[in-house]
This record gives structure tokens, C-alpha cells and sequence, in this order.
């Protein structure tokens, strides 16, 4: 049965840094990916410089987390996020309308982009697992998560564990995959990690292999 796929928009929804983090996964996932070597907004500034290119992912992410950090509560301040996120949410669905007209019903090629898959045929079927690509420190009392995503998930369920896997701690719920960071680690503790998405016809998959990791 052919799967008629689209990019899921669920990224209009994502808080301020969850936005920021999934602009991040894409520009990841675009850059250097054969099944996607033209998209309508580079990743990329252009070397030199030309402005009859619109403007690139990498620009109006960085615009936008200036934003985020310069944000005080003010009038102004507020509107300058609010024009920054706008801006990249626009190149977003541009990007996003492209991946999906080129993914040719591979869920396998969507999801190496950076975006996320919903499904249009009308059968739910359980998810998949999803796969730890890398589990790396993010600095201090940080662990950098990326997972494969997998098509038709909401969310992914985090847990932690400080015995090798015996028993497993809450974590936290992520709406997506390309980059989860765990934070208030402690530094030089052994922590194991797994994963599972939420969603699907049984409520959410199984979990994944676990990794670990020492916190630095």
C-alpha cells in the first residue's frame, strides 16, 4: 500500500525554544542531503553575498534567538520576537512544502530532513520505536539527545536511569526528536537513557535500545 505522506505543521505550535531547537534539527538534516539539494530557502548564507537570494534558515534563526534572548517583557522587545518568529516560521513551511513534494512516499527520506511526518491514509497502526542517533554532552550538567523521528508521533517520553538500567526516572516529554537536551545532570554520574514515542494505535511504542553516557 502506498503511504500518502505530508510534513506535519505541528512546528507552528512549539514554544519559543522548542522552535528555535526544530529549526535547528532541519537545518541539520538539510544540509548536505542529496534528496533535497535545492530548497526554496538556503540553509546557509551565500558566499559572497547576494541579495537577490532570500534570505537564509541559519539568518532567521539566529534573529530569532537573539530575540528570544533579548526579550525583557517590553512592548518592543515582544514584537521583535514576534516578527523574528513569524519570519522563520515562513521559511519553515516553504522548506516544509518542498521536503514534502520530494519525499515521493518515503517516510525513511522525509524524516531525514529535519521535519516531522503525518500520515493521510485514515488507519492508525502502532509506532515504531524510535532510534538514538546521538547522546552526547551539551556542557556542564547537559546530555544532547537526537533521535531518528518517526512518522505519525505527537511526542517522546524521556527517562533516565542511574543503575544501569534497573530502575528508570522520569524525564521529560519532548514534541521533537532532532534535538532533546537533558539538563540539571550531575557531573561525572553514568546515565543511561531510552526513549519511546507517543502516539499511534496503542498509545505510544515500544522503548528504545537504551544508551549512556557520563555527564561532564
Amino acid at each position: 500500500m502506498t503511504i500518502n505522506l505530508k510534513v506535519s505543521r505541528e512546528f507552528v505550535k512549539y514554544s519559543d525554544p522548542g522552535l528555535d531547537e526544530f529549526a535547528n534539527g532541519v537545518i541539520t538534516g538539510l544540509t548536505g542531503n542529496t534528496a533535497f539539494p535545492n530548497p526554496p530557502v538556503p540553509l546557509i548564507p551565500p558566499a559572497p553575498p547576494d541579495p537577490t537570494v532570500p534570505t537564509d534558515l541559519t539568518t532567521l534563526d539566529e534573529a530569532f534567538r537573539d530575540a528570544i534572548a533579548a526579550a525583557t517583557g517590553d512592548p518592543q522587545d515582544t514584537a521583535v520576537k514576534k516578527t523574528t518568529r513569524e519570519a522563520l516560521l515562513d521559511g519553515l513551511r516553504k522548506n516544509a512544502n518542498y521536503v514534502q513534494t520530494q519525499s515521493s512516499h518515503s517516510v525513511e527520506t522525509l524524516l531525514s530532513s529535519g521535519y516531522t511526518a503525518t500520515s493521510t491514509n485514515h488507519a492508525q497502526s502502532p509506532l515504531t520505536p524510535p532510534v538514538i542517533q546521538e547522546l552526547s554532552n551539551a556542557g556542564t550538567t547537559k546530555l544532547l539527545l537526537r533521535l531518528v523521528p518517526v512518522a505519525n508521533a505527537r511526542s517522546y517520553h524521556v527517562q533516565s536511569s542511574l543503575d544501569d538500567g534497573k530502575t528508570w526516572q522520569e524525564g521529560l516529554i519532548s514534541t521533537q526528536a532532532r534535538r532533546i537536551t537533558l539538563t540539571g545532570l550531575t557531573p561525572g554520574t553514568t546515565y543511561r537513557v531510552r526513549v519511546r514515542a507517543i502516539g499511534g494505535s496503542t498509545g505510544c511504542s515500544d522503548w528504545t535500545e537504551s544508551g549512556s553516557i557520563m555527564a561532564t
